[in-house]
């Protein structure tokens, strides 16, 4: 089973959860496929990406599971990481978001399909609760991380990832807009049963 948790505003709509489930479908693996429109509360994000878990298995599926995180997903695909023991691909993740999302607490528009939600104080906290000081077992993430990022550091994911494999990408932006030609390396990730850390290279 693959679990993509998407970004802050965004939606299962977004730009990299449609080519990695495009892919998916092409290779006949749609089934594996998981991608739910995520709440605004952290802890019932975190609490439906584990009933879907729940549910797949309770059908005899999902017996390996990698959590992908693009964005704020990324942070809560580290915290399920941490408690679960799943690999996880990580995409331009968010390292502190209470502090990054303390400028957009009130009603904020979705990016995709119209709607908004309403950030409040207590979903700081949430998110606050779900920290990872730091992470165990490197081996089991992936970090993809642009230094071209308009929203987010990527010093700051780099030294929250220490040993991770790490794709740095020189220039792109938040988006990865460029994202269609790792898909396949994303998947080999995704399908790997024991996944050794590499030294960060760097891609231009």
């Amino acid at each position: 089973m693959i679990l993509y948790l998407h970004g802050f505003r965004s939606s299962p709509n977004s730009f990299k959860a449609r080519l990695l489930a495009a892919r998916l479908a092409e290779l006949g693996r749609a089934d594996e496929w998981c991608c739910p429109m995520l709440p605004v509360s952290p802890l019932e994000t975190i609490a439906l990406a584990e009933s879907r878990v729940a549910e797949a298995r309770a059908k005899g599926g999902a017996q390996q599971v990698t959590v992908i995180g693009s964005s704020l997903g990324g942070y809560f695909a580290t915290y399920l990481a941490e408690k679960h023991g799943w690999p996880a691909v990580l995409l331009n993740p968010a390292v502190v978001p209470q502090r990054d999302l303390s400028a957009y607490l009130g009603e904020q528009p979705l990016w995709h399909g119209g709607g908004s939600i309403v950030v409040e104080p207590h979903h700081l906290d949430e998110l606050r609760a779900l920290g990872v000081a730091s992470i165990t077992r490197p081996e089991r993430y992936y970090l993809m991380a642009a230094t071209g990022d308009e929203v987010l550091d990527y010093r700051e994911m780099l030294a929250h990832y220490p040993g991770a494999r790490t794709t740095l990408i020189e220039g792109s932006d938040h988006a990865i807009s460029e994202f269609a030609q790792y898909l396949d390396e994303v998947l080999a990730f995704c399908d790997a049963e024991h996944v050794e850390p590499t030294t960060p290279h760097a891609e231009a």
